[in-house]
């Protein structure tokens, strides 16, 4: 019969902010593919490798551009390969929801209509990143170890009470 290590039995249990981790970077991934099928991204044949003259929208709603996808390609990646640890994970949605929030100020400050506006960004973007921003930062102070790691209630980490 065989036994699982105690390193084998870690890297297939994750923790909750691992979890929260590799769902985001899946999304990412999905997003970002997304807005390269035409029918999922509307106005596909107008679509530009950035600026605001970018006239597809991912889902009919969110201005997307070549740039923009490659972004949400990129985050997907990170995503998935920093949810291998714990602590990779949480600052994945800690620093990923900082941007966001970033994203989210910058897209109500710049006029939509100029060079500034670069990703491209529509206002269904600004506030789906204030949501991004806000959801991945809560996100990031999950518990970082999975109930096999954490020490029992009234014991040390050897278990002893």
């Amino acid at each position: 019969m065989m036994t699982t290590t105690r390193a084998e039995k870690r890297q297939t249990v994750r923790s909750p902010v691992q979890w929260a981790a590799l769902a985001y970077g899946a999304v990412f991934l999905l997003v970002g593919a997304a807005g390269f099928i035409p029918g999922i991204t509307t106005g596909y044949d107008t679509m530009a490798f950035a600026g605001h003259h970018s006239e597809a929208m991912l889902l009919g709603i969110f201005q997307v551009s070549v740039l923009h996808n490659i972004v949400h390609l990129l985050y997907g990646v990170v995503g998935v390969a920093l949810a291998r640890t714990g602590t990779a994970a949480r600052h994945f949605l800690l620093w990923g929801g900082v941007v966001y929030l970033g994203l989210w100020i910058y897209g109500l400050v710049i006029d939509k209509n100029s060079m500034a506006n670069f990703v491209p960004l529509n206002t269904a973007n600004d506030w789906l990143h204030l949501g991004l921003g806000v959801t991945m930062i809560a996100l990031s102070f999950l518990p970082r170890r999975t109930h096999e790691e954490l020490p029992h209630r009234g014991h040390d980490q050897r278990g002893r009470p």
